[in-house]
């Protein structure tokens, strides 16, 4: 793939995360504010965990691409300073828009150079911005089953649930 082409197929893959992001921060908002340390199994994430994984891992991937390196992934403990659902939408609104224009900005030169995960993926910038949106979705998915047992209601996500009909 040429430098050209990657980049046109890094605008469509930054279209689908935009359209992605709409879609978690709805699952984000409808997170009560308590019990947010519904955790549905033991070796699960506590929906404060999901939130704050959402909110800050995002930012993180995508700068991680823009930076061209991957640097030590966020603290999701209590001291990343969100407490509650609000303060992850509200980060996520204002931190997550601006790492994705700065992957939008990359040239396609940038896009194909292998960047290193930890040993564990080697791949092109470009690969890593398809699995952010994975990553996204995936824990947005998880998110979204902790909804109704924390006794809220599941948005629409790829179109209406049996929650918003």
């Amino acid at each position: 793939m040429n430098f050209e082409q990657t980049k046109t197929v890094a605008e469509f893959l930054i279209a689908d995360f935009e359209s992605e992001m709409q879609a978690t921060l709805r699952v984000i908002e409808a997170v009560p504010d308590s019990p947010l340390d519904h955790p549905p199994d033991t070796k699960s994430k506590t929906a404060l965990g999901l939130v704050r994984h959402l909110a800050l891992e995002d930012e993180w991937l995508l700068n991680c691409i823009a930076d061209g390196e991957f640097t030590t992934p966020p603290d999701d403990s209590d001291a990343c300073g969100i407490m509650n659902p609000a303060d992850a939408a509200a980060r996520y609104k204002e931190k997550v828009p601006v790492a994705l224009n700065r992957v939008r900005a990359l040239p396609g030169e940038k896009l194909t150079k292998v960047l290193d995960m930890f040993g564990m993926m080697q791949a092109p910038g470009l690969n890593f911005l398809a699995v952010t949106t994975k990553h996204s979705v995936h824990h947005r998915g998880q998110l979204s089953t902790y909804l109704r047992p924390m006794g809220s209601r599941v948005p629409g996500i790829y179109g209406p649930s049996a929650d918003t009909q």
